[in-house]
């Protein structure tokens, strides 16, 4: 059984203390006559100060105040011991209207200024204009401040920047509160690191790595964490499918604005498997604070770990990465679910989706695009590469490509309306080209068939159109409009 802490406000403890030394008159009432000679004995006894501790002595005028003052108050004794607030607390008579409102608008342009930064442009102001009011000392300015919430806060990006200003109006204007999803895989939270010990790299030089982190919002498991020398959307599809392939599919992913996150094959290939994207305002890491918290723990424990290894290579931290992860990190209890990682993501209820083979995962995370195929050899040019497109689609004059931009020996041709794949395309080949080898030409309707077409004979009559022209001009009975001539030869005689 723990006992109650001492109150911190100083008008309590001295209610406290009063209602000790004057209790046993309240407990034990004296008789007719006697409650002087009680109060004289009390006086002469010695007692602690609540404040300092020193031995302090009291006078029976005090206490007989601080007895009948208890006792007319029968709801609340300790509270008529209190001492009196003031009646001009929390209103700072020195700082007047004017000043108030001028600390205030200099906040509101400079909230990262510090409060002594404030309170020396503001002496600045009342030299150059006295009739604001006298100089507050620093201490008033400092309790205005922080009593109405005038806080420093730290800088979001440039000053100047659209960005910048619409994380300060929105963490200005909106409440800053915690979050947790209901349940496992309703939210996983994706970022990267700048990792503070470097590797060596294959090229035989430093580099300081970065860290992909896969989150589970609801039991903080590590879904996947893997170590990358780049921070790019190839670094972030190849890492996110491994997450995928470990846990299946989330139903939400949060990130920030950064250009993997928001590159066209994230993008689409988050939207393909149905898995909504959002992403944090700019310049406003309080959003992604389990991840931020997760980098803590990468710092504190795993990596000071590794200091004694002088040549550290990316293999090796990848390797001791996983381990740390599945071994310590979701298997400790954490501070806030008071679970464990892997328990939490067992126990609570699952609205994962189990996520697709390796080669559909590596298909939907594509960019989109068309291209005008050139006729007169079946070729469309992606990023300064030609690709053919075979013969069967030669006739659709704009094509859908389904592509990576970091794997362009991978291009797709998709249908444009379902975004169904329709066959891979490969790089243009002109050496083989120049063999003279050359397939027969596959049209629409011979695919149709399930065979080639053959090739068209002539039938040797006129078109269904024309013969019906001169069927209507007979039936108008006019006679021909031309009159016929002879020809000659080129000899001199008449044909016969």
């Amino acid at each position: 059984m723990t006992e109650d802490p001492p109150p911190r406000r100083t008008h309590q403890r001295w209610a406290r203390f009063r209602f000790g030394v004057i209790g046993q008159l309240l407990a034990a009432p004296p008789a007719r006559g006697e409650l002087a000679g009680r109060i004289r004995q009390l006086a002469r006894q010695q007692w602690r100060h609540p404040l300092t501790g020193d031995w302090m002595g009291l006078g029976a005028a005090t206490i007989e105040r601080w007895y009948y003052a208890a006792l007319a108050e029968r709801k609340d004794p300790l509270g008529a011991l209190e001492r009196k607030i003031r009646s001009d607390h929390g209103e700072h008579r020195v700082l007047n209207a004017k000043l108030r409102e001028t600390l205030a608008a200099q906040h509101r342009e400079h909230p990262s200024w510090s409060y002594q930064l404030h309170a020396d442009n503001l002496a600045a102001l009342l030299e150059s204009d006295p009739r604001l009011g006298p100089r507050p000392s620093y201490s008033s300015i400092l309790r205005f401040m922080k009593g109405h919430g005038l806080l420093k806060r730290p800088r979001r990006g440039p000053p100047h920047s659209p960005g910048a200003q619409k994380a300060e109006e929105r963490y200005r204007n909106r409440e800053v509160r915690s979050y947790e999803s209901e349940y496992v895989n309703a939210l996983w939270h994706l970022d990267f690191h700048h990792g503070s010990r470097a590797v060596l790299a294959p090229g035989g030089r430093w580099a300081h790595p970065l860290l992909l982190g896969v989150l589970d919002d609801r039991s903080r498991l590590c879904c996947h964490a893997q170590w990358y020398l780049a921070e790019g959307a190839r670094e972030l599809c190849h890492g996110l499918v491994q997450a995928l392939q470990k846990r299946g599919m989330p139903r939400a992913l949060m990130s920030d604005n950064g250009s993997a996150m928001i590159a066209a094959e994230t993008v689409a290939g988050l939207g393909r498997l149905g898995i909504l994207h959002e992403t944090t305002l700019p310049y406003s890491p309080y959003q992604n604070g389990k991840q931020e918290s997760f980098w803590g723990q990468i710092e504190g424990r795993l990596l000071p770990m590794l200091e004694s290894v002088e040549a550290l290579e990316l293999k090796e931290l990848n390797d001791t990465t996983q381990a740390w992860v599945e071994i310590e990190y979701n298997r400790k209890v954490h501070s806030e679910t008071k679970q464990t990682p892997l328990q939490a993501y067992l126990d609570t209820r699952d609205l994962g989706r189990e996520a697709p083979g390796a080669e559909e995962l590596a298909l939907a995370f594509t960019a989109e695009t068309t291209r005008t195929q050139r006729r007169s050899d079946g070729t469309v040019s992606l990023q300064g590469r030609r690709l053919e497109v075979p013969s069967r689609y030669g006739h659709l004059p704009r094509v859908c490509l389904r592509y990576a931009g970091w794997e362009l020996s991978r291009v797709h041709l998709a249908e444009p309306k379902s975004g169904a794949i329709l066959c891979r395309l490969y790089p243009q080949n002109k050496n083989k080209n120049a063999r003279a080898a050359r397939r027969t030409r596959a049209t629409p309707l011979s695919a149709h068939q399930g065979g080639q077409s053959d090739p068209p004979k002539p039938s040797g009559e006129m078109a269904p159109l024309l013969k019906k022209i001169l069927r209507q001009y007979a039936a108008t009975g006019l006679p021909p409009a031309y009159q016929p001539k002879d020809e000659i030869e080129p000899t001199g005689k008449a044909k016969p």
